[in-house]
């Protein structure tokens, strides 16, 4: 599979299998550097919330990656 069939698949993963939830967090932790305190914070939710979501999204992604 070449990199760009590789992107164009994570891509429709993160589309159709993640929640918005998982996405936002999944965008702000990854590419808006924040910390799974401060998403939490902006959340009103316990750290933990954010931790169990952002590894559901991530278990996912990895499932579809093989």
């Amino acid at each position: 599979m070449t990199r760009k069939e590789q992107v164009k698949q994570m891509k429709a993963v993160i589309r159709e299998e993640l929640t918005q939830l998982q996405r936002d967090i999944l965008v702000a932790y990854y590419f808006e550097n924040r910390t799974l305190v401060q998403i939490a914070e902006e959340r009103n939710v316990n750290k933990s919330t954010i931790c169990r979501t952002l590894k559901r999204a991530e278990d996912k992604l990895r499932r579809f990656r093989q």
